[in-house]
């Protein structure tokens, strides 16, 4: 079994699609097919079901999947303990950040990592903390620096390192209505629109659990993910948000939280078992020194 055979399989795997895989690989249609095929004549069995517009994993391709995870790897690993023996930081580092953190802390860090090692090549990616995690357990990047959750479901096979604390704050715009409410309650936050981070995201999350414990539903009518778009629409009276503390200005007015304070910690995460490249040691030195 090739190794590009064993990446095109976990591809349609995990797409349940030749074309969205190829999209994924880079590769054609055709391509993926290709490799899919060959290896089912190695193994002598199939491994998908073809449907019309999907596919499914045969008895067969279930019982390769975790093997072919191993594998890659195994080899992956092996690849990189070989390029780290020479000691030097070059390649190509992948990660993942959200955006408020690539705009707001990692500019720094980024300038003096270039600067120290022009040899090293990152290739950065933007994404929410669900998805950040997601990609760091299928390998897609090394590293990512995310909202981190306590509680996640890959904790076991995620090391995750704190950096900073969010201590985060409900506002409105300074003539909004609720900017004049006395006695501000959950209740009087649930009957307007709260502007918010995606449901799939550790930020917005915390502060569902926050009304859910109270009998109470979020109305969140327009997520996005970029912090500065929610500020901008919370700015011109559209609702409410929570933001983090660095982020106020007299755009926004802060409102009394009636409840629990909410705080989030970000920082770093990285498979437990995976070897890190040189490049990626050396970003991880740089951000404990903070």
């Amino acid at each position: 079994m090739d190794t590009q055979g064993l990446k095109a399989f976990l591809a349609v795997a995990e797409q349940h699609s030749f074309s969205a895989a190829g999209e994924q690989l880079h590769l054609t249609q055709s391509a993926v097919s290709k490799r899919i095929q060959q290896l089912e004549q190695q193994l002598n069995t199939l491994l998908f079901d073809r449907h019309n517009r999907t596919v499914s994993l045969t008895e067969a391709g279930f019982a390769l999947l975790p093997k072919a995870r191993q594998i890659l790897d195994l080899v992956a690993d092996t690849e990189l303990r070989l390029m780290n023996l020479d000691g030097e930081v070059s390649g190509l580092l992948s990660m993942a950040t959200s955006h408020h953190i690539g705009l707001h802390r990692l500019p720094p860090l980024l300038r003096e990592f270039t600067a120290r090692y022009p040899a090293a090549q990152l290739n950065l990616s933007f994404m929410g903390s669900e998805r950040a995690y997601h990609a760091v357990s299928l390998r897609q990047v090394e590293l990512a620096l995310t909202t981190l959750e306590e509680n996640h479901h890959s904790a076991d096979s995620i090391e995750s390192t704190p950096l900073w604390q969010d201590e985060m704050v409900c506002v409105c715009a300074p003539d909004h209505p609720l900017s004049r409410k006395q006695g501000l309650t959950l209740s009087d936050l649930a009957e307007v629109p709260a502007i918010l981070p995606q449901p799939d995201t550790i930020t917005f999350q915390l502060i569902e659990q926050v009304f859910s414990h109270n009998g109470l539903k979020l109305n969140a009518p327009m997520p996005t993910n970029f912090l500065e778009t929610i500020k901008m629409m919370v700015s011109v009276g559209i609702g409410w948000s929570m933001l983090p503390a660095s982020m106020m200005d007299k755009q926004l007015h802060a409102l009394p939280w009636p409840a629990q304070p909410v705080t989030r910690k970000l920082g770093l995460i990285h498979l437990r078992k995976r070897t890190l490249s040189n490049a990626a040691a050396a970003l991880i030195r740089l951000l404990k020194q903070e």
